[in-house]
């Protein structure tokens, strides 16, 4: 016999049954759970469903059998190698939106409920590992780093904390963001995913969804235990996803370069007692997607007078529509989760990302500009219009600099 499909649109017939939930509470049995799951509707107070995009595999795992579609994970020995938090941000609801500060501790606060059959998924993990990058080798070499054997081995391994977020967005928080309704991020939510959750203008009652976005990954050197303390020095570097560069090494951007000058800026930082961090946030193309992007290569290899600094953010506008659509406002959720209240070195000369850290606040205490001999030759068309249109720079190319052609051709 077939199985009936419920539609989401309709209104929970058990809405008795729904936990409440109360964002911001500092106390985790106070702030409830975040369930999304999909085997017993009347419990879910959540939009979406966990795994975020990868959700999408988890349909075809169910759909070609290889997957029960009421499988249940078995928690035991998940839990984070090594603790984090609470921290005071965790208990305050303007401070974090897009993201479960509990989410690492599912199994451990919400055991009960688990226990009672209820299914309730981390959206956060916290591992150990080694990291191992030529950049840091290089710099082992040339005596900017030196191995410690605990930080940074003989070898040059680099001995890290890794924590992997998926987005939990509290609506009413994430529009308060952005300085809209909550009814109006729902409906342009709906809209512009053709219609894919339809709870988001049906069901009021739900305030909290979970977005079929990359999430973000973090990469903490230095001892973990020592954030959320006043006198703990913390290095960051923000950093946006980047494929061509960031793993295979295209010379058209400085991204690579730059992460990987943040990340020995986090080593020096954790050998001076200090903790390093990096976060890595899946917003490839600037959140416009890897095809917009080639496709403003191509632009730009082509116009007229070549591959220039004055027509760069004009270029991805006339495909876009938009110049940058990372939207830097949630950004510094992930900084209050982790306790942080100050950065000492922040490496990053992104005004984008320095105002939304110092609006939210977090004091930033001193920028680090990347290196200009880390710049590869095609990259300066980018830095330039960077650095005309603010980013944190010592000097600013004039309008006859910008008109130069620098970049290669096609």
């Amino acid at each position: 016999m077939p199985r009936p499909i419920i539609l989401t649109s309709h209104p929970n017939r058990g809405a008795g049954a729904v936990p409440p939930l109360n964002w911001g509470a500092a106390d985790p049995q106070q702030r409830g759970p975040v369930i999304a799951t999909l085997q017993n509707p009347a419990t879910r107070n959540a939009i979406g469903t966990h795994a975020g995009s990868y959700a999408l595999y988890r349909a075809l795992a169910v759909a070609s059998g290889q997957l029960r579609a009421d499988h249940r994970p078995d928690f035991s020995n998940t839990r984070p190698a090594v603790p984090l938090g609470p921290f005071g941000a965790w208990g305050d609801p303007a401070k974090i939106v897009s993201l479960d500060p509990w989410g690492h501790l599912v199994p451990e606060v919400y055991a009960a409920e688990l226990a009672a059959g209820q299914d309730i998924r981390p959206s956060i993990a916290v591992t150990r590992a080694h990291m191992n990058m030529p950049e840091v080798t290089q710099a082992m070499r040339a005596g900017r780093l030196a191995p410690d054997g605990e930080v940074l081995l003989p070898n040059g391994d680099v001995r890290v904390t890794k924590v992997a977020i998926e987005p939990v967005w509290w609506l009413p928080g994430v529009a308060a963001r952005f300085g809209i309704t909550e009814t109006e991020l729902r409906r342009h939510l709906f809209e512009q995913t053709g219609g894919m959750f339809p709870e988001l203008v049906t069901r009021p009652d739900l305030r909290v969804f979970l977005p079929p976005i990359g999430g973000m990954t973090v990469y903490l050197f230095g001892e973990p235990e020592k954030l959320g303390k006043p006198e703990t020095q913390v290095a960051c570097r923000i950093h946006d996803e980047c494929n061509g560069s960031d793993v295979f090494g295209s010379d058209i951007c400085t991204c690579r370069p730059y992460l990987a000058h943040g990340i020995e800026a986090c080593i020096e930082m954790a050998q001076e007692g200090g903790v390093g961090v990096i976060v890595y946030n899946r917003k490839e193309g600037r959140a416009l997607g890897e095809v917009t992007k080639f496709l403003v290569y191509n632009a730009r290899k082509r116009q007229e007078g070549g591959d220039r600094a004055e027509q760069y953010f004009q270029r991805t506008e006339c495909v876009a529509g938009v110049q940058d659509m990372r939207f830097q406002e949630l950004m510094p959720d992930v900084l209050h989760w982790l306790g942080i209240t100050r950065i000492d070195r922040l490496v990053s000369m992104s005004n984008m990302k320095f105002a939304p850290i110092v609006e939210s606040g977090i004091a930033v205490v001193a920028r680090i500009p990347i290196p200009d001999g880390l710049i590869p030759a095609d990259a300066r068309v980018e830095m330039d219009a960077k650095k005309a249109a603010g980013y944190f720079t010592e000097a600013v190319p004039d309008a006859a600099e910008l008109a130069i052609a620098k970049g290669r051709a096609l």
